[in-house]
C-alpha cells in the first residue's frame, strides 16, 4: 500500500513558492517562513495569488508532486504534474470500457448503491444522536433503502441518474435535522454555484479538496481522471474523479462538515459574503484544513481490503481497486461502503 504523504496547502495572498536543495520552502514578503522536505510532500495547493518559481515546477514534475492553483474562495483553477504514470495499456482499457454498456452500467451501479448506502448510515447515526428528529431521519432512511431496491431494476446508466437525483433530495431534506450548530448556521438547500450559504460554503470547499485528492490517486496508478461513466464526458472536467467521490461524500466530507459546524469549530468570523455567495475566508479555510489533516490520519478498517489503512489513503484503495478490474484481477469493483 502506497504511503500517506502530506499535503501543503499556502493560503497567505502573495507567497512566493521556491525550491532549496531537497526542500519546498515559502517566502512571504520576502521573509523565509517555511520550509519542508520534499520527500514527505505528494501535493501542492495554492489558494488565492500565489508566485511559483519555473525551478520549483520543474522539481515537482520530476518528482511526481502537484502543484494545483485555487481561487481565495477554492475554485479550481489549475493544476501542474509531471509525466503521466501507469501503464498506456489501462488508460486503453479504461478507454474502451466507457463504451461497453454492461461494463459502464454495473460499475455506476454499484457506485450509486454504495452512495445511497453510506448516506443512509449517516442519517441513522444521526437519528442516534438526535431524539428530537429521529423520526423523520428515520423515514428518510428508509426511503434510501427502497430507491436502492429500485436501483437492482435499472436497465441503464440514465435511469440510475434519475435514482441518484432522487436520493440525493430525500438525503439534502433532512440536512438540517443533522445540524446543531451554536452559530445557527442552516442548510436550507443545496446550492453549489456559487454556495448561498455557510453550510454550502463549507460543503462546496471540501467536495473541492476530495475531488482534486481522488484526481491524483487516479493518476498515481495509471488511469484519466477525465474518462468518466456516470458523470458526462466534458472537456477539462475530472468526470470520474467526480463518480468515485460519489460514494465517499457522505462518509469523508457531509459528517466531516457536520462535525466541524456542530462543535462549533466555524462561527460567522469564518465567512466572508458578496452579493451573490457565501465563502469560507482565509481563517476559516485554515481551520477546516487543519482538521481535514488530521481527519486523513486517522485510520480505518477497509470493508474490502480488510486492513487498517489511513482515511486519506481511501481514494488511492478504491483507484488501486478499479485499475485491478480493469487488469482482470477482479469481476467486479467494489465500492467503499463505511461501516
Amino acid at each position: 500500500m502506497k504511503k500517506l504523504l502530506n499535503t501543503l496547502y499556502l493560503l497567505t495572498p502573495d507567497s512566493y513558492l521556491f525550491c532549496r536543495n531537497e526542500t519546498i520552502a515559502v517566502k512571504i514578503g520576502g521573509q523565509e517562513k517555511n520550509a519542508v522536505p520534499a520527500k514527505d510532500i505528494e501535493a501542492i495547493v495554492c489558494f488565492g495569488q500565489m508566485t511559483v518559481s519555473t525551478p520549483l515546477l520543474e522539481f515537482c514534475g520530476e518528482r511526481g508532486i502537484s502543484v494545483t492553483f485555487l481561487s481565495s474562495h477554492g475554485h479550481f483553477c489549475g493544476r501542474f504534474y509531471g509525466p503521466v504514470s501507469g501503464n498506456v495499456l489501462l488508460r486503453k482499457k479504461q478507454y474502451e470500457s466507457i463504451s461497453q454498456p454492461e461494463f459502464a452500467k454495473r460499475l455506476v451501479q454499484d457506485i450509486l448503491y454504495s452512495k445511497i448506502k453510506n448516506s443512509k448510515t449517516v442519517l441513522l447515526r444521526a437519528a442516534r444522536k438526535h431524539q428530537e428528529t429521529r423520526q423523520a431521519l428515520t423515514q428518510a432512511a428508509n426511503q434510501l433503502s427502497e430507491l436502492a431496491v429500485q436501483l437492482e431494476a435499472c436497465d441503464s446508466v440514465e435511469s440510475m441518474r434519475g435514482l441518484e437525483g432522487a436520493a440525493a433530495t430525500i438525503y439534502f431534506s433532512q440536512f438540517d435535522s443533522m445540524l446543531q450548530s451554536p452559530a445557527g448556521f442552516r442548510f436550507e438547500t443545496r446550492s453549489r454555484r456559487p454556495p448561498r450559504n455557510e453550510v454550502n460554503a463549507v460543503l462546496s470547499f471540501v467536495y473541492t479538496l476530495l475531488t482534486r485528492e481522488i484526481s491524483s490517486a487516479l493518476e498515481t496508478v495509471g488511469l484519466d481522471p477525465a474518462a468518466g461513466y456516470l458523470h458526462t464526458l466534458r472537456p477539462g472536467r475530472p468526470s470520474f474523479a467526480l463518480d468515485l467521490i460519489e460514494e465517499l461524500r457522505a462518509p469523508l466530507c457531509d459528517r466531516f462538515t457536520l462535525s466541524l459546524l456542530n462543535l462549533g469549530q466555524l462561527g460567522e468570523k469564518d465567512f466572508e459574503t458578496d452579493s451573490e455567495a457565501v465563502f469560507l475566508n482565509e481563517r476559516g479555510r485554515r481551520t477546516v484544513l487543519t482538521s481535514w489533516q488530521k481527519r486523513k490520519v486517522e485510520t480505518i478498517e477497509h470493508p474490502f481490503l480488510q486492513e487498517k489503512i489511513p482515511i486519506g489513503m481511501i481514494p488511492y484503495a478504491q483507484a488501486m481497486l478499479f485499475a485491478r478490474v480493469l487488469r482482470g484481477d477482479l469481476d467486479r469493483y467494489p465500492p467503499f461502503i463505511w461501516r
